[in-house]
């Protein structure tokens, strides 16, 4: 076999190698039941211990409270977009921060459901290079929730810190849930999509508070979350081989010491990349040094769209991969999630100087 690259992709993105391994020796026969885990039934006890697993494994990572339920869906985070409205909006009124584009498709979503949206605060003005400062005073009392993205996968921008509100906070934590610790009881949901920090695409994972289901009645059936929930993420067959990986993601992370291990190496990966990018003469990071920059995903450029070009030829041809920033940014982009090891860094800092002094 040819030798890994270091894939820096914001989504599908690097899974852990020992992950990738355990589900290739599992591949033909997965625990001596003669079949692939691709051909369970769901239905099956094999199956329903690998979901049920799956389930505990994330409850103890993210010290989920017994009157939170746990969902595997699917449709992505973008599916979210609308059943959040669809779900919650009992006065149809909702308040959104809007950080980024994922930010801005929710809201767009639920304009479109007939919700009234009030954009508590916004960053758009200033290309999203900052995480916008929330004014609680501005977030009515009478709106079904307050919406949040916790992480800027374009921007590169991040928001651990939850707002102190007296509705229903809810977090789109796509780009960087398990990255650093948060207390889950300051939301009422949490929702990602597993293709960064999780797993495969193809699983949205949802964290939602007992009292939040069930608001609203006579909902399409697959857009209910009361309708997963009563059947444990069974009403339909779910993306059974993802949720088997994400499984195994979060027993490889318990086995290293969970959220607290990662989130000290995260600070010590992203400070590698940051530092090279703020000490050169021709790269600048599309935010600023300070508490908003994420520490999973990190734009930068230089002012030369050739020079840009140049980089990421000769940062392929050494095993740095997938690093051309988002179409509306352009430029490049690092994105770091848990499964990046810090030699890919490294690595990745090491020709950032290399270029800069080559190139300068």
């Amino acid at each position: 076999m040819s030798k890994r690259v270091y894939n820096f992709s914001a989504g599908p993105a690097v899974l852990p190698e020992k992950v990738l391994q355990q589900a290739a020796d599992d591949m033909l026969n997965y625990q001596g039941c003669g079949m692939s885990v691709m051909e369970l039934s769901h239905r099956s006890s094999t199956y329903q211990k690998i979901i049920d697993d799956a389930e505990a494994g994330l409850r103890k990572l993210m010290d989920i409270p017994a009157n939170y339920k746990v969902l595997f869906l699917q449709g992505g985070a973008s599916m979210q977009f609308a059943m959040i409205p669809m779900n919650f909006g009992i006065n149809k009124k909702a308040d959104y921060i809007n950080s980024g584009e994922w930010s801005g498709k929710a809201i767009k979503e639920a304009k479109k459901l007939g919700m009234d949206v009030n954009v508590v605060a916004s960053s758009d003005a200033s290309t999203f290079s900052f995480f916008p400062e929330v004014d609680v005073s501005k977030v009515r009392k009478d709106a079904d929730y307050l919406h949040i993205t916790s992480n800027n996968t374009i921007y590169g921008t991040k928001c651990m810190e939850a707002p102190k509100v007296s509705i229903p906070l809810i977090a789109d934590m796509s780009s960087n849930i398990m990255s650093e610790k948060f207390d889950v009881k300051d939301y009422a949901m949490i929702y990602a999509g597993a293709q960064k920090n999780i797993g495969p695409a193809g699983v949205v994972i949802v964290i939602i508070r007992e009292d939040m289901i069930g608001k609203v009645s006579g909902l399409p059936t697959m857009l209910d979350y009361k309708t997963h929930v009563d059947s444990g993420s069974m009403f339909n067959t779910p993306p059974t081989y993802g949720i088997y990986i994400a499984k195994l993601v979060f027993d490889h992370m318990l086995s290293l010491g969970g959220v607290a291990y990662y989130e000290e190496l995260n600070k010590k990966k992203a400070a590698i990349i940051y530092d090279a990018i703020d000490n050169s003469k021709l790269f600048k990071a599309h935010v600023k040094p300070g508490k908003d920059r994420s520490l999973m995903n990190i734009p930068f450029f230089t002012d030369k769209p050739e020079l840009n070009d140049k980089f990421l030829k000769e940062a392929s041809a050494e095993g740095l991969v997938t690093l051309k920033g988002h179409r509306s940014v352009g430029g490049m982009r690092a994105s770091v999630y848990n499964a990046m090891p810090i030699e890919g860094c490294q690595k990745l800092a090491d020709f950032i100087k290399k270029f800069d002094q080559a190139n300068s």
